[in-house]
Order: structure tokens, then C-alpha cells, then sequence
């Protein structure tokens, strides 16, 4: 009688209804947007900053030396290869005494011109804090109440405030870091903010991370890895329980 009745509630039960050619359709076509989008946006850039630089460093070349002119189609990339190259040589010049003297000697030209010096020293300034080895930027992602209690923004931890800020905040009792505020969709610009210490609260995820969340308007968020383990382990204990209560 049970498995007779088990049977009737099966056939009594509506089968899920299969979707319909136009939604197969339309999840495919989803699906194909999601693979190829990333791949093409992340390809039509690369290809777009390779003929940026061959624009700037092609027309710089020898016409003996561009390979354009032997072969029957343009390279594509001969410019980047070329300005790494040269990079790489400016860096090996400056390093040894020769070359430093004569970058102080550049500098010391620049800074006697009124505009163009506050615009190199703070683009130097700039790239030496990003790209030195011995920075230590951005190292951290963070979360703060902002623009008022209650609200959450995500922050990239920059580093302890320094100089005047400091020794005027220090002077009435602050703690503060220096933190950078990203805007969405665009995490190049934001906001500096100097936070209490004890009101910045750190993340796990990588600031690579924290950026995509912000680029995405919290559309993309890491998988968080203690959640996950939480979650296996409470998934394994009701295991354990229910198969405890069947013996």
C-alpha cells in the first residue's frame, strides 16, 4: 500500500516544464556574451595599446631598420619591443654615475622652469610611489562607514599619515591612515581620506579583488575562503547528525 500510494504522488506531481526554444535561445546566447566578452574587450585593448606605441615609436625608426619596409605587411608590435628596449637601457644608464650625474643635471634644468617643474616633480612623485619596489601602496583592501555612520565603502589602505597631517592629528589624540577612496565604475578616481585606525576594518581579499567588486557595483564578489570552509563544515556535522538519528 505505501509504495502504491508513493507511486500516485509521483504521477500526481507536475513535471517541471522544459524550457522553451526562445529562452534556450536567449540563456545561449547569454552564456556565449559572458565567455566572449571578457576575452574580446581584454583582446581589441592589448591590440589597441600595441598600434598606440607603434604610432609613437615606428615613425622614430631608421627606414633600414623598420621592418615594415622589407615586408609586405606591417608588423604589428615592432614599437613596443623597441620602447621596452629603450626603457630598459635608460634604466641601465641611470644606474651607474654617469647617467645619475647627468638625470640631476636634466633636473636641476627642469626645475628652473616655473611650470613644467611642478609637473614633473609630482608626476616622478607619483610614479616612484606605484612602481618602487620599496613602496608598499595599496597592499591592503579595508571597509569604513562612509559618508555616515551606517553606510559601508570599500578602501585601499595606502599607508600611516605622515608629516604635518600627522603631527597635527597625533596632537589631539588620532591615529589615522591614509586611505584611498575609489569611485564606481571607475577606481582610478576617488577620494584621499585620513581614518582612525581603529575605525578601519581590513579585508581578506587581495586589492585586486576589491577593485572588480567596486568596478562591478558589487555585481562580482570574491568567494570568500573561511565562509566556505564554515559552510563544509556545518554541512558535514548535519551529515554526521542525521546519520546519527537513523541508527
Amino acid at each position: 500500500m505505501s509504495g502504491q500510494t508513493t507511486d500516485e504522488h509521483h504521477e500526481g506531481e507536475a513535471k517541471p516544464a522544459r524550457p522553451g526554444g526562445m529562452t534556450r535561445l536567449r540563456n545561449y546566447f547569454l552564456t556565449g556574451l559572458v565567455v566572449a566578452g571578457p576575452l574580446g574587450i581584454t583582446a581589441y585593448l592589448s591590440w589597441s595599446i600595441v598600434q598606440w606605441v607603434d604610432g609613437w615609436v615606428k615613425p622614430l625608426l631608421p627606414h633600414y631598420y623598420n621592418p615594415d619596409t622589407y615586408l609586405p605587411f606591417p608588423m604589428p608590435g615592432i614599437g613596443l619591443i623597441v620602447a621596452f628596449i629603450g626603457l630598459v637601457f635608460i634604466g641601465f644608464l641611470t644606474a651607474n654615475i654617469a647617467g645619475r650625474t647627468l638625470l640631476s643635471y636634466g633636473e636641476l634644468l627642469l626645475g628652473r622652469m616655473p611650470v613644467v617643474r611642478n609637473l614633473y616633480s609630482g608626476l616622478k612623485q607619483i610614479f616612484e610611489t606605484v612602481l618602487a619596489e620599496r613602496s608598499n601602496s595599496f597592499k591592503k583592501a579595508a571597509i569604513i562607514e562612509y559618508p555616515r555612520p551606517g553606510l559601508w565603502a570599500i578602501v585601499f589602505i595606502a599607508t600611516d599619515a605622515r608629516g604635518e597631517v600627522a603631527h597635527k592629528l597625533n596632537d589631539q589624540g588620532h591615529e589615522v591612515t591614509a586611505v584611498f577612496l575609489p569611485t564606481t565604475p571607475n577606481p582610478t578616481s576617488g577620494f584621499l581620506l585620513f581614518v582612525p585606525k581603529q575605525e578601519v576594518i581590513e579585508l581578506d581579499m587581495t586589492v585586486e579583488e576589491a577593485a572588480k567588486l567596486v568596478i562591478s557595483a558589487g555585481l562580482v564578489s570574491p568567494e570568500y575562503a573561511k565562509l566556505a570552509v564554515l559552510e563544509g563544515e556545518a554541512l558535514d556535522d548535519g551529515k554526521k547528525a542525521s546519520g546519527g538519528g537513523k541508527r
